[in-house]
């Protein structure tokens, strides 16, 4: 039986912030957390976060921008990791400044935490390191909203003891995010009784339609995926009862430096949200 703890939602931008004010969880509208898997460079960060922006703006759907300085677990030592924290960060705090939205990205070392949070909004734990007990620990002691990925491979009740590791200083600031389950070689299935299991813990949950599609050094050098699935994907989700999307968004897929199988076409994305926010309040009707 799943007992779910009382939450009242995570202020991401708290009333009064230059920022425009967003809350994820605790009965606030479906969110949004998108943007491309690294920053491929300033001008393209912008562009992406002005025009996603736009669209959530317009369908009112609140937005974090995301992106990465640098992925640190490609599958090749040839692959495009980013411009790295310095750059990258600057990048971040421009589109948080001219767009006017709150930003996320990961960290995935404690001596980069500090640095970091004086940046961003929202700090998030890759899902490779979701048993990091320093790492988790180094990122609630900032006091920032905390995004933990479950790891591919753990199963959804293996979250509790993460989410006690991270609420254990006094942040409650803490989400969970599901992004699929190792599934044989080369590939990834969601089990949407997971995100029923991880809405029992009391935080926030969201589920990253994208990475969920992903299919993990499926192309030898670099990993695949499946992104004609992600409109489908994403309703599943969102009928469940999830909190917020993540999905990792672009102009150009094919182009795209990283995971540009799996991300889903900019053009796209205003239909996408479309469907799951009727559906959204569909299940805010009646959320079971």
């Amino acid at each position: 039986m799943v007992v779910k703890r009382k939450t009242n939602g995570i202020e991401i931008i708290p009333a009064g912030s230059p920022i425009h004010e967003l809350k994820i969880g605790g009965g606030a509208p479906l969110a949004l957390i998108a943007g491309p898997c690294v920053i491929e460079s300033r001008e393209h960060a912008i562009f992406l976060a002005q025009e996603i922006c736009r669209i959530c703006r317009s369908l009112s759907v609140p937005f974090v921008f995301k992106a990465s300085f640098d992925k640190a677990n490609r599958t090749s030592v040839a692959s495009f990791r980013g411009p790295g924290i310095d750059e990258g960060l600057e990048t971040l705090a421009i589109v948080r400044q001219e767009v006017g939205v709150p930003v996320l990205t990961d960290v995935h070392d404690v001596a980069q935490v500090g640095q970091v949070a004086e940046v961003v909004d929202v700090l998030q734990i890759p899902a490779f390191l979701c048993r990091q007990t320093d790492l988790i620990l180094a990122a609630v002691r900032t006091g920032k909203p905390v995004n933990i990925k479950k790891g591919q491979f753990i199963s959804p009740r293996e979250v509790g003891p993460i989410l006690e590791k991270a609420r254990s200083l006094g942040n409650e600031k803490v989400m969970i995010t599901e992004r699929g389950t190792t599934f044989g070689y080369n590939d990834l299935v969601v089990d949407f009784r997971s995100l029923i299991v991880l809405e029992g813990f009391g935080q926030p949950v969201i589920y990253d339609v994208t990475h969920s599609l992903q299919s993990p050094g499926g192309m030898g050098n670099r990993s695949g995926g499946n992104a004609e699935y992600i409109p489908q994907m994403a309703r599943a989700g969102v009928a469940v009862g999830v909190d917020a999307l993540f999905m990792e968004v672009h102009d150009n897929p094919s182009r795209a430096l990283s995971d540009g199988p799996n991300s889903l076409e900019l053009k796209r994305l205003g239909s996408v949200l479309e469907m799951v926010v009727e559906i959204d309040n569909v299940v805010r009707k009646d959320p079971g």
